[in-house]
């Protein structure tokens, strides 16, 4: 059966990617009615909508951020949900052209079991990306297995979600070699990889913020390869033509799975055009499949294709996402960067 744009679309809409995503706006909205004026953002680099809150420090900036997990997800596999609170928070840092320092974590069980395997997941992945667990909060006599894992990190120069540009080129970038974890729509190129590899992987991100070759951009997300992006343009101000074509893709995998998937590793960079030979390239150079799949655009609508299909997939002006339409300024921090 062939998948039509418009049936991709409606199918993104209606995603539990784009749900939670969606919520993040209801949030801000009943924080914004408790917390003194501009509390929130005081000495913030960034807004909400970044992958971390950016805090300047000396020459460079604090970066914090923390990842929560849903019931059955950790109830269905206790050991890859502990692995995966670190892989996401570190990704969050080097999203941002950061490097990570430590991770804290907040562990609610029924007892030891499942509480150890998901701590052990947490262990293999510290060890694999090289971010220290350095504390934390457990509660072995909870009803239900929750967890929340929080990270620190710093950055030289920032990767920020306000940063896209009119005329930029979107670049997907994701590590293909790997495999669902199934049932799950998580893609896992990380459990089986060097830890080595992983590490240098990463290390992409902040290596591209400090040559001045990017500056904006986010982690892919539950929200997919689209979602995110969309995050990125919304909070930049800006829209932009994808095409779906020319997204990174395991062989055999149908486009409809592919959207609504978590990867390990994968990122939505919004670059300058000079600069988009030498990002393809960099990731080229660590066996990262990288490839541009659209164009940012001044008007806020996002418009996407397929072969010789093509249509308006969200107004921005009409419909937010996850700012509802509360537009904060592109950050200062960002200013003059290539």
């Amino acid at each position: 059966m062939s998948e039509t744009l418009a049936d991709l679309a409606a199918q993104l809409r209606g995603s539990r990617g784009f749900a939670h995503k969606r919520d993040i706006a209801a949030v801000s909205r009943a924080l914004s009615r408790h917390l003194p004026e501009g509390w929130a953002a005081a000495g913030q680099a960034t807004a909400l909508g970044d992958d971390c809150a950016a805090l300047p420090d000396g020459d460079g900036h604090l970066l914090f951020a923390i990842e929560g997990f849903v019931e059955d997800f950790i109830e269905a596999m206790p050991w890859f949900a502990g692995y995966c609170g670190v892989m996401v928070n570190v990704s969050d840092i080097y999203a941002m052209g950061g490097r990570p320092i430590a991770v804290v974590d907040a562990l609610w069980s029924a007892g030891a079991t499942p509480g150890d395997a998901v701590l052990e997941g947490m262990a293999a992945a510290s060890r694999a990306y090289g971010v220290p667990i350095v504390g934390g909060h457990s509660n072995y006599r909870s009803a239900r297995g929750q967890l929340a894992v929080a990270i620190l990190g710093r950055a030289r120069h920032l990767i920020s979600s306000f940063a896209a540009r009119p005329g930029d080129v979107l670049v997907v970038a994701t590590d293909l070699r790997g495999a669902y974890q199934e049932p799950f729509p998580y893609w896992n190129a990380s459990t089986d990889a060097p830890g080595e590899r992983l590490r240098a992987d990463l290390e992409l991100l902040p290596l591209l913020a400090e040559d001045g070759l990017c500056d904006a951009g986010k982690d892919i997300s539950m929200a997919g390869p689209v979602g995110t992006a969309l995050m990125l343009l919304e909070c930049s101000g800006c829209g932009a033509r994808i095409d779906l074509d020319s997204l990174p893709r395991p062989p055999d995998t149908p486009l409809s799975r592919w959207l609504v998937s978590f990867p390990s590793y994968g990122f939505v960079l919004s670059v300058r055009p000079g600069n988009a030979q030498a990002v393809l390239a960099r990731f080229a150079s660590r066996g990262i499949e990288a490839r541009t799949c659209g164009q940012v655009t001044k008007d806020r609508s996002v418009v996407l294709t397929m072969g010789r299909e093509s249509m308006p997939f969200w107004d921005l002006d009409r419909e937010g996402f996850i700012l509802d339409g509360d537009m904060p300024a592109p950050v200062a921090a960002a200013e003059g960067q290539s």
